[in-house]
């Protein structure tokens, strides 16, 4: 007998409309955040708070606090108490704020904290030690049951969800967190899924520990009738490897351009890896359902890094060159992905990035220091070779930060160089003139369309601009 997600959820809510519900009167959903607002708005709205958010029960309140959109501490300490249910999503970079935010809960009479997110699914134990609940996977079955398990008194400690449903009918957002989040007012940029796991398996790379190494897919029309039911008109995939679809399967991507194409949609940015330089139809289909920017994961120059690439890239430029070619002569950008650190990389590798990218034409480029993410190959190697470095906090592990000692290079010199190279590339001039000459090239397509993309035009470098100063400010 197959077990049926919407029949599971109907059931919960029947159970939840029968049981006496006083003794939880709230459901508080908070996303530990450093950015901030700029400008006025956040980034972005944290996308899994807002699909738990939309599990929880009609006769139960529900809220979303975000630290992006002011501090948190006081009103912790100042509105939670004894019937609230508290739940944290976080990822390895801010789990000592989820910590922090967990501890002050507890002081203000909280009596069940539930953490889940990244971290919890990679490191459980680390986060076992002051979580009243730990959530390792999706939590899409888990939230539910502990909030039914809340009410009965009976919390476990430990809630696993790793069966990796089927997208289908899982999650939806309701139209009551969608007006409580306000997206249009209070962020940037909204998050979207339509893939979630990657069948690749990088050994930096978290993806297939938290999301599964089997790709799998929401149905078009549900992902149309959210867009609509969000009335966003700009949003960025979440997804691990969206691009990965145009091999595995075309006919959805296909199906999904079409469906995107007829929406006023003023763009969308989604990452991938080059191989969706090889599918020109496809990349037509995008042009025209609106997709602005490819994010490309390159992640190294270095042919002899090929190895821990598991498979999406081999370091070779020529290759590099020809994909960016592909995709930019029908209309959409390129952001360049790259990651600095592997094994057999010197301060010259690093370079020689800077100089591909800048001949390669690329919209911009992501400068990222590999980093040894709890439950990875690469976190286990640097373990057994004593290379970790000792009583690093994790707020460190944002990619911006050395947190291992490298082979070829000195943890001294590998930060010295980094901060040349994200200086040199992020000057306010740079940015600029890739800005414009992105725009050139959307101007060759539609004039009409050229204020509508002065944003993103500019957008993407800035904020890697933003992530680069945080290297100052952690």
């Amino acid at each position: 007998m197959k077990f049926c997600p919407s029949a599971f959820f109907f059931e919960a809510e029947s159970y939840f409309q029968e049981k006496h519900t006083l003794d939880l009167k709230r459901v508080v959903l908070i996303h530990p955040g450093r950015e901030g607002r700029f400008f006025g708005k956040a980034a972005a709205a944290s996308y899994t708070l807002m699909r738990l958010a939309s599990l929880v029960p009609d006769d139960i309140d529900v809220e979303i606090w975000d630290e992006n959109l002011g501090p948190l501490d006081h009103k912790i300490r100042r509105e939670l108490g004894p019937h609230d249910l508290v739940g944290i999503t976080s990822k390895t970079l801010a789990i000592e704020t989820a910590e922090k935010f967990g501890r002050l809960a507890h002081e203000a009479g909280v009596q069940v904290v539930a953490v889940g997110g990244a971290h919890a699914t990679l490191m459980p134990e680390d986060v076992a030690r002051w979580a009243d609940a730990v959530f390792t996977g999706e939590a899409y079955f888990t939230w539910p049951q502990l909030i039914q398990d809340f009410i009965n008194d009976t919390v476990k400690s430990r809630y696993n969800d790793t069966e990796w449903a089927d997208l289908a009918g899982v999650a939806r957002l309701t139209n009551r967190v969608i007006q409580q989040v306000d997206e249009n007012r209070n962020f940037w940029t909204p998050l979207l899924e339509v893939t979630r796991g990657c069948p690749r398996n990088c050994s930096f790379c978290t993806a297939i520990r938290v999301s599964g190494q089997k790709m799998r897919f929401r149905p078009v029309e549900e992902i149309i009738e959210e867009i609509e039911r969000r009335k966003i008109d700009r949003f960025f995939l979440t997804d691990d490897n969206f691009g990965l679809a145009f091999r595995l399967r075309p006919e959805y991507v296909e199906e999904l351009f079409l469906a995107l194409a007829k929406l006023p949609l003023r763009g969308w940015t989604t990452q991938a890896e080059m191989m969706v330089s090889e599918y020109p139809e496809l990349l037509d289909l995008a042009r025209r359902a609106h997709l602005d920017k490819f994010f490309l994961g390159f992640e190294s120059v270095n042919p002899k890094n090929r190895r821990e690439l598991g498979g999406k890239s081999k370091g070779l430029t020529s290759q590099y060159r020809e994909a960016i070619k592909n995709v930019q002569k029908r209309g959409i950008g390129v952001v360049g992905l790259f990651v600095y650190g592997f094994d057999e990389d010197t301060p010259e590798t690093m370079w020689k990035t800077w100089e591909f990218a800048r001949d390669a034409g690329l919209d911009s480029m992501s400068q990222t220091i590999l980093t040894p993410y709890p439950g990875t190959p690469f976190r286990a190697q640097l373990i057994q070779d004593n290379r970790l470095i000792p009583n690093t906090p994790w707020r460190f592990y944002d990619t911006s930060h050395v947190t291992y000692y490298p082979r070829k290079m000195t943890v001294e010199e590998f930060e010295r160089e980094y901060d040349k190279l994200c200086r040199a590339v992020y000057h306010p001039a740079r940015i600029v003139q890739r800005g414009l000459r992105s725009l050139h090239r959307v101007s060759k397509y539609s004039v009409k369309m050229v204020p509508r993309k002065v944003f993103s035009s500019f957008s993407t470098d800035y904020g890697y601009r933003k992530t680069f100063e945080w290297r100052y400010a952690a």
